[in-house]
């Protein structure tokens, strides 16, 4: 239905103004990521807010030691009466996902790409192979494609910096993150078209253009902590999920409590 009713009229008004296949690309990507820059800004105010909470957190994670249940209560607790959801990174990430599965069936269908040049590319439906390999690589191919390291490039620079602003970058498996997906992408998309290799590149960039923009400049830090600090005053109300989950973690604590004593006993 994205493809139907949104992508392909977009598209096809935009081809038959503009000579440049690869022009087109930019301008729905440039669009693109207009309509979707509220989500993003969404996700990163939530990471803003998770960040101002990462000092309590700490305290608490001092406070608890090994006693990961009763930090668990603890930091539910901290985030209800900030006002802040742990899911607020989560859910707009998730809203795209249906935009990124209908760009990627959408780029690889579509025979108006056919035999369409640009830049290097000779075939925008086609890999943008700049070089042939001796050998085939498994999970990579025998060709280098340069839109797919181009793609690569920018979401690694994504996933590095986006990892500098985590609330949280003390688990040393957090340190090999940002490179499994970029890694993943430079094997994935080696054979797909260039066009869609060509679409990511030029969402990356404008991607980290935009967190960089909406970090340093929009976001108000003192803000969100003022907003935080305004929250607590207030009365706090739990959902039924919420009061469930905290009685599930207040019974397993219980629990916990109970087999210590016993085996103390």
């Amino acid at each position: 239905y994205i493809n139907r009713h949104f992508l392909l009229p977009v598209f096809d008004f935009l081809r038959n103004h503009i000579a440049s296949m690869g022009m087109v690309i930019l301008l729905l990507t440039l669009l693109i990521r207009l309509i979707t820059s509220p989500i993003l800004y969404k996700s990163y105010l939530s990471g803003a807010k998770m960040k101002a909470l990462k000092p309590e957190i700490d305290r608490l994670k001092e406070k608890h030691g090994d006693d990961k249940q009763a930090f668990s209560m603890d930091q539910m607790k901290l985030w209800k009466s900030a006002g802040v959801s742990p899911l607020g990174g989560c859910l707009p990430a998730l809203l795209q996902i249906p935009i990124f599965m209908s760009l990627y069936y959408f780029f690889q269908s579509n025979i108006s790409l056919r035999g369409q040049s640009f830049l290097w590319a000779k075939d925008l439906a086609a890999y943008d192979s700049i070089a042939s390999l001796p050998c085939s690589i498994p999970f990579y191919g025998d060709h280098v494609s340069l839109f797919t390291i181009t793609a690569t490039v920018t979401s690694l620079i994504i996933s590095i910096y986006s990892m500098s602003n985590m609330q949280d970058n003390s688990n040393p498996v957090m340190k090999y993150m940002p490179y499994i997906f970029p890694v993943l992408l430079l094997g994935v998309f080696n054979n797909l078209p260039a066009a869609l290799t060509w679409y990511y590149t030029v969402s990356n960039t404008i991607t980290l253009i935009l967190q960089i923009v909406i970090q340093k400049y929009i976001i108000n830090h003192e803000k969100i902590l003022a907003q935080i600090e305004e929250n607590r005053k207030k009365p706090v109300k739990q959902s039924k999920f919420q009061e469930r989950m905290m009685a599930m973690q207040e019974s397993n604590k219980k629990l916990q409590d109970m087999k210590k004593k016993s085996g103390k006993n």
